[in-house]
């Protein structure tokens, strides 16, 4: 029987990592990625990329956890191949810290993530504002590294790649036999999806080689993550701004903030501003959906809308994608079959 053809529109993180998932876990396919936007203009490549996830509303939280530890599974075996290096991978250890103790001290991830503690009396000293911390170490992502090993990985078993905006996904009926939208905030227009809304981040990229540790307040809002080539320093979270412009005293915040939880951050040097639209929705929208135009059926698979925590779950997501378009060609495939008969 034909290979099906697919297509994935998207070339950031969820669209390329799925894209791979598809192409390596089943035969019967071919896949090609079509996307406006490729590293280094593209949402995921501002990211930070640290494994520490976000928490989705609309999930069951025993999902979200099958998610990251399949992430961190994956992303930590790459960490101890030989590709680490060229993927952007690095294992970094640090410190979260609250001001007043959280409700939840042992957050559903925490027996996924290495040696995870509570931090001692001594290491809150570090942090006088704070009342109390959880140490441990996670895995942090070089993003335009890791996007650029991904494609490298699709062009390498033989995937297709073409620069191109898709208006509309029924642009793709007479070539294709199953669409994967992976669009991010795209899908707004794309599929007349409301839900979908950008919460504008702002970070800076350093040069400050010594910051080892990770430091994440609680909210999440304030951050240092050192990686292989810089330390981003973060962070904004501003619901329905669609400015990529950056905001000098956002900038100003973010480095006043950072150093005063590490104050040898004022000897940073070659500071960078990025700014980038997160995807936010309640939940992500993983999903089958029939489009119908003339008669005519194009199965779509939807994998978008991961907002802030994107590099976290990506693997899993991507996994959960190929199972439903492997449903898909199921159905193309016994839909073909009765034809015959």
């Amino acid at each position: 029987m034909a290979k099906q053809k697919i297509a994935v529109v998207g070339a950031g993180l969820i669209g390329l990592s799925t894209a791979v998932y598809i192409s390596e876990s089943i035969s019967k396919c071919s896949v090609t990625v079509i996307s406006d936007k490729f590293t280094p203009n593209t949402t995921s490549d501002v990211a930070a990329g640290m494994l520490i996830p976000h928490t989705y509303q609309g999930i069951p939280i025993h999902q979200q956890k099958q998610w990251f530890r399949e992430t961190f599974d994956y992303l930590f075996e790459i960490n101890n191949s030989s590709e680490a290096s060229d993927a952007g991978i690095n294992l970094v250890s640090g410190w979260q810290i609250f001001k007043t103790i959280p409700d939840e001290v042992l957050p559903f991830w925490s027996d996924v993530v290495l040696g995870f503690r509570s931090m001692t009396e001594e290491e809150l000293k570090k942090f006088p504002q704070h009342r109390f911390g959880q140490a441990f170490t996670t895995l942090k992502c070089d993003c335009p590294s890791y996007l650029l090993w991904l494609e490298k990985r699709l062009k390498g078993n033989g995937s297709q790649v073409y620069a191109r905006r898709i208006e509309d996904l029924w642009e793709l009926h007479s070539k294709y036999d199953i669409v994967v939208n992976c669009s991010g905030i795209g899908s707004r227009e794309l599929m007349g999806d409301l839900e979908i809304y950008p919460v504008r981040g702002q970070v800076l990229k350093v040069d400050a080689p010594w910051v080892n540790h990770f430091i994440r307040d609680g909210d999440g809002l304030t951050y240092i993550y050192p990686g292989i080539h810089n330390v981003t320093l973060g962070g904004t979270r501003q619901k329905d701004n669609w400015s990529l412009s950056p905001d000098p005293r956002s900038s100003k915040d973010i480095f006043d903030r950072c150093c005063a939880l590490e104050p040898s951050l004022q000897r940073a040097q070659d500071i960078k501003v990025r700014v980038g639209l997160r995807p936010s929705r309640l939940a992500v929208r993983l999903q089958k959906e029939i489009l119908v135009h003339d008669g005519k059926k194009l199965p779509v698979v939807h994998n978008y809308g991961h907002g802030s925590g994107g590099f976290s779950v990506h693997r899993g997501t991507a996994k959960e994608t190929a199972r439903l378009v492997g449903e898909c060609i199921a159905a193309l495939e016994g839909s073909s079959l009765k034809a015959k008969l």
